[in-house]
This record gives C-alpha cells, structure tokens and sequence, in this order.
C-alpha cells in the first residue's frame, strides 16, 4: 500500500472514532448530485455517470448502516428532471429499477416510494410499488426512494389529501381552515410518520435545495460538498457527520 492511501486510512479511522454515537443524525437527506458532470469530465457517455453514482449509493447505505443511521432519503429522480432527452431518460430508469433491485437484496432494508408514480414508466412504478410491499415489514435501515419527486408536488398532493378526507368524513370547508394545523399538513405528506431529516447533504458543490424535502427540511442542518456524487468517499460522509456534531441546532431563527 502506498503511504498516501495508508496515511488516508488513519486518517479515516480516527475520523470515525472521534464522532460521538449520541450525535450521529437519524434521518439524513441526500441530494445525489453530479453523476452528468462525472460523465463529462471523464469523457464517458452520460449513461456512465449514471450507473456509477447508483453504484455509489449502494456504498453509501453501507456507511449508513455500519454508523447507525436509521432513515435515508435519495432524491434520485425530480419532476424537473423529467425534461431530459427520452433516451437518457429510458436508461435512467433502468439503471434506478436495477439499483431498486439491489437495494431489495437487503432483507433488513425497508423502501418507501417517494414521488407521483403516474409520472413513471409501468415497469418502474410497479417495481417501486412490489418492493414497498415486499420490504414493508423489514426493521432495519428505512430507505425513502424519491423518483418523480418534487417539493412543491408533494405539499399539493399532501393538502388534495386532506382535503379528500375531510370531504369523505362530512366535514366543511369553513370548519377544515379554522382547524387546519401544521401536524395536519404532515400527517399527509410523503413521510408521514417518519422524523423530518436532522441532516441534508447535497454533493457537487451547488447550494440550493431544489424541490427536496421542503416542508420536513424547515429545521434541517445543510451540508455542501464539492465532490460530485460518483466521487463522494467515506472520508466525506464522515466530515459532513462531523460538521453535523459541531453545530448547536436551533429551532428558530
């Protein structure tokens, strides 16, 4: 082994060590970009930047796992991003069904589909749907696969909800808005029942939330980094784990 890469794992051992079990989040967004950017600047087809950041998710809930994080949420699919090409589109999707696949390998992980399936081809919607139910009932890491997600979509289907429900229990309008809530709005969201993320890590240097996660993410604590996503090494993770423990949360301003 070469000194760097030797001094690069002690490096990342005591990086491990030094963060305290009590601090490490349970919930942790992750915003996997730069698999495109990848692509180019390696001079591969866009297809490869694909397929090297699903590889690198399965990494990543490795890591998740191994340091007792109990919830993930991948924003690997947005609505915006239903725009692209139809042929990066067609290989995208195969390549999130194959790393769905994957993930269901896992008997202790538990899937939860994020995101409008009407959007999806069938193939795709069925396999999220067959897999949630398959994998209902697991107890160890949950996984929140958001494909065909969008923020503001979320909080409109979460409100048509509530409003569909309380049509059907005979109540009005008037009476809903004078009793509406916040814990109302999130008990119809995507999550329901989950704790919001205590954490969102976005990679390839870009600083904005794009659509994610808007409504749980009021009070989260935001990491950036530069490395594009197929390049996020665990010394990263760890680093934005040990930011995380730094910092004092507030609930406010």
């Amino acid at each position: 082994m070469k000194l760097p890469g030797l001094l690069y794992d002690v490096y990342e051992r005591r990086l491990s060590k030094s963060l305290p079990a009590d601090r490490i989040p349970g919930h942790i967004g992750v915003m996997v970009d730069g698999n495109r950017r990848w692509a180019k600047i390696s001079g591969a087809p866009t297809r490869d930047g694909h397929q090297a950041g699903a590889d690198k998710i399965h990494e990543f809930l490795g890591w998740c796992n191994e340091l007792g994080v109990k919830v993930v949420t991948l924003y690997m699919l947005s609505t915006d991003n239903m725009n692209r090409s139809a042929e990066e589109l067609d290989q995208l999707m195969g390549i999130i069904a194959n790393t769905l696949d994957r993930i269901g390998e896992d008997s202790n992980v538990r899937v939860h589909p994020m995101g409008a399936p009407e959007l999806l081809p069938e193939y795709l919607a069925e396999r999220l749907s067959s897999l949630a139910a398959r994998t209902a009932d697991a107890t160890g890491l949950h996984v929140n696969v958001a494909v065909g997600y969008g923020g503001r979509r979320e909080i409109v289907d979460a409100v048509r909800e509530l409003l569909h429900d309380a049509e059907e229990k005979g109540r009005s309008m008037t009476e809903l808005a004078d009793e509406l809530t916040v814990e109302h709005i999130s008990e119809h969201l995507y999550t329901r029942g989950q704790p919001d993320p205590e954490l969102v890590i976005r990679t390839s240097g870009e600083q904005r939330l794009s659509g994610f996660l808007m409504w749980q993410s009021a009070y989260s604590e935001f990491y950036f980094c530069e490395a594009l996503w197929p390049d996020f090494r665990r010394v990263d993770f760890l680093r934005a784990l040990r930011d995380y423990a730094r910092r004092q949360r507030r609930f406010g301003c």
